[in-house]
């Protein structure tokens, strides 16, 4: 094993040094939804520790939102609607694509029945909480 993973592992742990791995793969390109769906709360938050965050009514996920309105309204994620439609090639949503800012987000997408992570561009992450 490579070094920085002999001395995470004996510092921190085997559980840290996974935790570190998923963040890093999730943070550059190469995490997928099912990834995150399998993330327990806790390392959701710890991978996720200093991106920017947004409540957003649990209510209004329970009954389905445009992407464009979640993104602009509910969680100013973009300025504006047209800023977001101009964006839209760069958008995912727990790491799948968004092609329409029409697209109906509700809460099956959450994770742990509570988050959403966005992604804007490459290196742009929001993290939504359904209160």
């Amino acid at each position: 094993k490579k070094l920085a993973e002999q001395i995470t592992i004996m510092v921190h742990g085997e559980e840290a040094l996974q935790t570190a791995i998923s963040a890093s793969q999730l943070l550059f390109g190469k995490g997928t939804t099912e990834m995150l769906q399998s993330m327990d709360e806790a390392t959701i938050l710890s991978v996720f520790e200093g991106v920017e965050r947004y409540d957003v009514p649990m209510d209004v996920l329970k009954s389905g939102v445009q992407v464009a309105d979640l993104l602009t309204s509910n969680a100013p994620v973009f300025p504006s609607k047209g800023e977001l439609k101009r964006n839209i090639a760069g958008l995912q949503i727990n790491k799948g694509k968004i092609d329409a800012p029409e697209a109906i987000i509700n809460d099956t997408f959450l994770l742990q029945g509570k988050y959403l992570l966005v992604q804007k561009g490459k290196k742009n992450y929001f993290l939504l909480i359904a209160e």
